[in-house]
């Protein structure tokens, strides 16, 4: 790479640096996520100033450094304006971002996950200000993205079984289970089975290991010229040998959460951006978005702390039902 190079990028992250800089942190097209100072953007006429912002994608032209690359020219090519404006519309984009952030990487092109976070960063600005719809097209994009990491959950089938899983909206009391774990969707009735099995065999072996003493050992002495002569153990340690044997457990994945229909509904159809024409119709994108949250944390090793604020906004504001 020579000295100046060209990057297209948007601004995922941005925090102050000596006394008048920006560190801005970059999912850019052509080199994955990069960090770069933005020179004077704190003082009040820098033209860095806007373009150092939040989710503004740039065109940029920036100088190698010893330690950190600095922007010399930024040309705004688009901006969200609109998600500034809507609180939860701004969380969730944050929320979005930090998920890019979980899976984006340092001096590798990602043209995909460019594209995909702009896509729904610009699906997010122009819903229309209602929380539900927020919710479910954050929910949306969550899929997506975890999809794009490959690290999409099993909603098909029974993690446990292998078996089909069809969601049953004539039973009220029908339920499935999600197990972060197990990595997807988990048959109750064969969980139930699995948790019985392990609580009979733990009855049966206590703590697994079992001691079996060989019986005593009768020496005799023998013919050293014997063809079939046994050495005799000189040590009586050796004379009762105890052995242990171990008896393993198939682990019972622990269950995040039961779905009901609709929830495993919306899962196994999230792959689909049909879905979205219905999303109004559907009630249950709360509790699917706390579902994909907790995998994806798992899978992350880190929490998602703009979810935090998404619990806070739906705890304070009764009426947003979702």
């Amino acid at each position: 790479m020579s000295r100046i190079y060209k990057a297209t990028g948007i601004n995922l992250k941005a925090q102050a640096f000596g006394e008048s800089d920006r560190l801005v942190t970059v999912l850019t097209q052509e080199f994955g996520l990069i960090r770069v100072i933005a020179p004077g953007s704190r003082k009040h006429n820098s033209s860095l100033g806007g373009r150092s912002g939040m989710f503004v994608v740039n065109e940029l032209l920036i100088a190698k450094g010893r330690s950190l690359d600095k922007i010399t020219q930024a040309q705004t090519v688009k901006s969200y304006p609109g998600l500034a404006q809507d609180l939860v519309k701004l969380v969730a984009s944050q929320y979005l971002a930090e998920i890019a952030l979980c899976q984006a990487l340092s001096e590798h092109p990602q043209p995909e996950l460019y594209e995909l976070l702009n896509e729904h960063l610009e699906r997010l600005e122009n819903l229309p200000s209602t929380a539900s719809s927020v919710v479910a097209h954050l929910t949306h994009g969550l899929f997506q993205l975890l999809a794009l990491a490959g690290l999409t959950p099993q909603v098909q089938i029974c993690c446990l079984t292998g078996r089909t899983l069809k969601p049953d909206f004539q039973d009220p009391h029908w339920r499935v289970g999600f197990s972060v774990s197990a990595g997807g969707t988990v048959c109750l009735a064969a969980w139930e089975r699995l948790k019985k099995q392990g609580e009979v065999e733990k009855a049966q072996w206590g703590d697994g290991q079992k001691d079996f003493t060989l019986p005593p050992h009768h020496p005799t002495t023998p013919n050293p010229h014997s063809r079939n002569a046994v050495d005799v153990p000189s040590h009586p340690s050796q004379k009762n040998q105890a052995y242990k044997t171990i008896n393993h457990h198939q682990e019972i994945p622990a269950l995040s959460k039961r779905l009901d229909a609709e929830e495993l509904s919306i899962l196994q159809q999230l792959s689909q951006s049909e879905i979205m024409l219905y999303a109004a119709e559907k009630n249950s994108w709360l509790s699917v978005e706390q579902v994909l949250r907790q995998y994806a944390q798992y899978h992350f090793g880190r929490p998602i702390r703009s979810a935090a604020l998404i619990d806070s906004y739906f705890a304070a504001n009764h009426d947003a039902i979702v």
